[in-house]
């Protein structure tokens, strides 16, 4: 009987460990992301990109949200609206009103969704580099 407890107690130890230690992995990867965003953007072809990377910065996001609540729902419908808008600049159509459902779309995920504030940040990047888009877009290729 002794022997079981112990064995019991060793096993529940190295689980509490191994889960510890699982838990102090995700913020360095979570710091790999981060770096290798910031790394897409110092080189001079990001603005070919820049659908593609918010994107990935929506997705990144929805991968570490927690599940459940408008979270997921305001996520979703921004990367809804980022694919008709990238839909039309496919076929050649600037629409300026559904670049701005766009960046409505995802100030509203920046100002209700739960984040960790380099996740808000990135986001916010995002916006402002929409935005740039939208002042400059006949300039945008130049």
């Amino acid at each position: 009987m002794k022997s079981i407890l112990l064995n019991s107690l060793a096993g529940a130890g190295l689980l509490v460990f191994s889960l510890t230690a699982t838990a102090q992995d995700r913020p360095r990867d979570d710091d790999s992301y981060h770096s290798d965003r910031d790394a897409r953007f110092h080189d001079d072809h990001w603005r070919g990109r820049l659908f593609e990377d918010v994107r990935e910065d929506v997705e990144h996001v929805r991968s570490v949200t927690w599940p459940g609540g408008g979270d997921e729902y305001r996520l979703g419908a921004t990367v809804d609206e980022l694919n008709q808008l990238q839909n039309k600049l496919a076929d050649h159509v600037y629409d300026e009103r559904q670049l701005d459902q766009v960046i409505g779309a995802l100030s509203r995920v920046v100002a209700d969704n739960r984040m960790s504030p380099r996740d808000r940040d990135i986001l916010n990047d995002d916006i402002s580099r929409l935005r740039d888009y939208r002042e400059h877009h006949a300039d945008w290729n130049r």
